[in-house]
């Protein structure tokens, strides 16, 4: 078992699409990122970020945390566990966004799922005036697969349980750093024994700060309930027309779902797709028409689900290609 020395995550001081590039040869080392947040929109904020910094090798060498007062509702409490009273005193992300790119400065950002830690950091330095100094990002849920791990899921725990990491408090940022550092490290071990090259994927600053959203609930009003859901689209006006086939357009009323990381904005996509005149779907099942991701082989429940039912996958580009010209639906 790789192990590192534990650190108790409730006593950390307070401190004031472009294609993957494979290299074998990351930057002077890594910063191992989690953040825990208020939802997972444009609009949502950062409440509290855990870092550990490794060596080349994969070592530690130091570790960070603190919380974030993000000025708004904290979100799904029953999942972080962080309340607004425990936030109210905390410093603003302006406030920690110096000591925050320090730790990241001149390293791989490591993270699991890393594109939404990378793209929550990243919009708030853009809030603050700022630029997270990240140029690269490597994605442990891609790595796993990469090196053909034998796991149930993508998800964390099941990463932290092949490597024989112990979870202590699930959903907190410093803790969910140090297990996923725990695993890095004979991960990437792994990769460079076997000659398996690190998935970096480049990082382009998040600008999409959704500023024409309904403003944020005040301090008063904090509440779990507040919760940003998923957005609420009008249903699609056509029924579905079938699976999509290869080398034919796209039909209004076909159903669309997406997994995995996109070089554009998720809600960017849907809301393309619904003004085409596509459905969008939330799972893949036998009436799904079509799966768009950049990583088939993924585990994600959705790329597993197309796969078993053989449902037809596109990559984003391709996807965006098939946009430009969708068919009218036959009995419209």
């Amino acid at each position: 078992m790789y192990a590192i020395q534990p650190e108790t995550p409730g006593a950390a001081p307070r401190t004031a699409p472009l294609p993957a590039q494979r290299s074998a040869a990351p930057a002077a080392g890594f910063a191992v990122v989690d953040v825990e947040t208020t939802g997972l929109g444009r609009t949502d904020r950062v409440i509290s970020a855990g870092v550990y910094q490794l060596d080349e090798e994969g070592e530690v060498t130091d570790h960070w945390y603190t919380l974030v007062n993000p000025e708004r509702d904290p979100g799904p409490v029953w999942i972080h566990g962080l309340t607004g009273d425990q936030l109210a005193d905390a410093p603003t992300f302006p406030e920690i966004a110096g000591e925050f790119a320090e730790r990241l400065r001149g390293r791989v950002l490591v993270a699991h799922n890393a594109l939404f830690d990378w793209n929550m950091i990243s919009r708030e330095f853009s809030r603050a005036g700022l630029h997270a100094p990240v140029d690269q990002r490597l994605c442990t849920m891609v790595l796993a697969r990469d090196l053909r791990l034998p796991l149930p899921n993508g998800k964390l725990s099941s990463l932290a349980q092949y490597f024989g990491v112990q979870q202590r408090q699930a959903h907190n940022a410093l803790d969910d750093a140090r297990v996923l550092a725990e695993a890095f490290r004979p991960s990437l071990h792994l990769a460079r024994s076997g000659g398996v090259p690190l998935p970096l994927q480049s990082c382009v600053a998040v600008t999409d700060l959704g500023e024409d959203a309904p403003a944020s609930p005040s301090r008063a009003s904090w509440t779990g309930a507040a919760y940003r859901q998923a957005k609420k689209r009008p249903p699609c006006p056509y029924p579905n027309p079938g699976r999509w086939e290869d080398g034919s357009p796209l039909v209004q009323g076909m159903r669309v779902a997406f997994t995995g990381d996109t070089a554009t904005d998720r809600e960017l996509l849907e809301d393309r797709a619904v003004e085409a005149g596509l459905h969008i779907a939330t799972s893949v099942s036998r009436l799904t028409s079509l799966l768009v991701t950049n990583e088939p082989g993924s585990w994600s429940g959705k790329a597993r689900r197309a796969r078993e039912l053989g449902t037809p996958v596109v990559g984003e580009d391709a996807f965006l290609q098939l946009l430009r010209e969708v068919a009218p639906h036959p009995g419209a």
